[in-house]
C-alpha cells in the first residue's frame, strides 16, 4: 500500500504544470560579503540552480524546494547566530554552508552538531573538520563536496617541487584553514626537498601587510606561497611586488579568482601558479558549463560554484529519499543519494525527474555530480582529483592535475 501511495504522488509531482501545495525550505549560511563574498555569492546561484532542476523535475516528496540564504559577513559570530536562527526559530532540516571552514566548524559545533541538523559545506576543506568527525563530536551530520586539505597540501608540495620552487616563503591566513594547510604543505614539501624558508601569519582585514611582507622577504626565496582570499590577498602580493619580491607565486585554492587577479595586476601574476579540488568530468560538469552562465550571469568556473550545485542536488534527493524534511533521516539519505549499487544521476532537470521516479519506486540511485562521481566516506569527506593551474595572461588556466592515486603515491614516497 505504502509504494503504491508513493508511486501515485511521483507520478503526480512529476505531471508538467503541476503545483506543489508545500514547500520545504532549506538554510543557506554563506559569505555573501567581506573576503568570502565571490564565492558565497557563486555558491548561493548554484544551489539555487539545483533546486530550480529539481522543482522543474516535479519536486521533492511532493513540496517545492525554497532557500533561505543569510550572510556570514565572513565573520564567524554572525554565521553561528544565522544558522541558529535558522535551526532554532525557522526549523529548516538542513543548513548549506558555511562556503569557508572558519564559518562552517563554528556552525558545526555550536548548532549543526548539537540539534543533529544535516549540513553540507561546499567548499570547507580544513582537516579539523574530520578530527571533529574521528573524535565523534558531529553527530554524523557534517559532509562537504570539496576535498580536505590534507590531500591539498600534499599536491601542492609536488607541483611547487616540479615547478622548480626549492625555497619557499609563506604568508597564511592566521586561522584553522591557513594554519592547517601550512602543516598539510610543509612536510610533504621538505620531504620532496624543498625549503620553507619561513612562515609569517596575518590576521584578516589589516589595513596594511608591510611588515608581514618585510619579514617574508628575508632569505631569497624562489616563491611566495601564500595561503589568503582574493581581498587580502591581492593587497598582500601588490605588497610583496612594491617592495622587490620575486614574482613567482604559490596559491590556494581560493585565489582562483579573477577578482584577485585584476586587483593585483595580471603582469605580475605571469608565475602564479596554484591548486583547486578538481573535477571528473561527467554529464554532470558539461551540462552545468553549459547552463550555469544562463541562470547566474556569472562564469562556471567561479570559485565553490561547481560544487554548490552538487551540495543543493544532494540535499534536495536526500529529502526525496526520505521522504520528507525529517532532519533525523537526512544524514543517511545522503549517503544513500550516491548509492554505489545505485542507477547514475546526474544534474539537470531530466535526470532529477529520472531520478524522483527511482526513489518513487524504492530503487536505488547514484549521483555523479559537477565536479564527478561523490563517495562520503564516515567522516562525511569525499577523495577526488585535484586541478593544478597558472594564471597566463591574466586567465587561469589548468595544466595539469593529479588523482587520488598520484596524492597516494606521492605519500607513500615521502614516508
Amino acid at each position: 500500500m505504502r509504494n503504491t501511495l508513493l508511486a501515485t504522488v511521483a507520478a503526480l509531482t512529476l505531471l508538467p504544470g503541476a503545483s506543489f501545495a508545500c514547500d520545504i525550505t532549506i538554510g543557506l549560511v554563506l559569505e555573501l560579503t567581506g573576503e568570502a563574498g565571490a564565492y558565497g555569492q557563486a555558491g548561493a546561484k548554484s544551489v539555487e540552480m539545483a533546486f530550480r532542476d529539481l522543482n522543474d523535475a516535479g519536486g521533492v516528496a511532493g513540496c517545492t524546494l525554497k532557500t533561505d540564504t543569510r550572510d556570514s559577513h565572513t565573520q564567524a559570530n554572525v554565521a553561528v547566530d544565522a544558522a541558529t536562527q535558522l535551526v532554532q526559530v525557522a526549523k529548516v532540516p538542513a543548513i548549506i554552508g558555511g562556503i569557508i571552514s572558519p564559518m562552517s566548524i563554528p556552525i558545526l559545533t555550536s548548532v549543526t552538531g548539537p540539534a543533529k541538523v544535516l549540513q553540507v559545506s561546499p567548499a570547507s576543506s580544513s582537516p579539523t573538520l574530520t578530527a571533529l568527525g574521528r573524535e565523534g563530536k558531529t553527530n554524523g551530520v557534517f559532509f562537504r563536496t570539496i576535498t580536505s586539505d590534507a590531500l591539498q597540501g600534499v599536491a601542492a608540495a609536488k607541483f611547487a617541487i616540479d615547478s622548480g620552487m626549492k625555497k619557499i616563503v609563506i604568508i597564511h591566513q592566521n586561522n584553522d584553514f591557513g594554519v592547517n594547510l601550512v602543516k598539510e604543505f610543509t612536510g610533504p614539501y621538505t620531504a620532496l626537498g624543498g625549503t620553507v624558508i619561513s612562515v609569517t601569519p596575518y590576521n584578516a582585514k589589516q589595513s596594511s601587510y608591510a611588515s608581514e611582507v618585510t619579514a617574508a622577504m628575508a632569505g631569497e626565496p624562489d616563491a611566495l606561497y601564500l595561503i589568503s582570499d582574493p581581498v587580502d590577498g591581492a593587497t598582500i602580493a601588490r605588497t610583496w611586488v612594491s617592495q622587490g619580491g620575486v614574482q613567482r607565486f604559490l596559491l590556494n585554492d581560493g585565489m582562483n579568482s579573477d577578482d584577485f587577479i585584476t586587483a593585483v595586476g595580471k603582469e605580475y601574476l605571469g608565475n602564479a601558479f596554484g591548486t583547486s579540488s578538481g573535477t571528473e568530468t561527467t554529464a554532470s560538469t558539461e551540462y552545468f558549463n553549459a547552463n550555469y552562465n544562463a541562470f547566474s550571469g556569472l562564469d562556471p568556473a567561479a570559485p565553490a560554484a561547481d560544487r554548490s550545485y552538487d551540495a543543493g542536488a544532494l540535499v534536495g534527493l536526500a529529502i526525496a529519499i526520505a521522504g520528507g524534511p525529517d532532519a533525523a533521516k537526512l544524514p543517511d539519505a545522503l549517503r544513500k543519494a550516491v548509492d554505489p549499487a545505485g542507477e547514475p544521476i546526474f544534474a539537470g532537470k531530466d535526470e532529477f525527474a529520472k531520478a524522483l521516479k527511482l526513489i518513487a519506486e524504492g530503487k536505488p540511485i547514484r549521483y555523479e555530480g559537477v565536479i564527478g562521481p561523490v563517495n562520503f566516506d564516515a567522516f562525511g569527506d569525499i577523495s577526488g582529483p585535484f586541478r593544478l593551474w597558472q594564471i597566463q595572461d591574466g586567465v587561469v588556466t589548468t595544466v595539469g592535475d593529479m588523482t587520488t592515486a598520484d596524492v597516494e603515491a606521492v605519500k607513500a614516497q615521502i614516508q
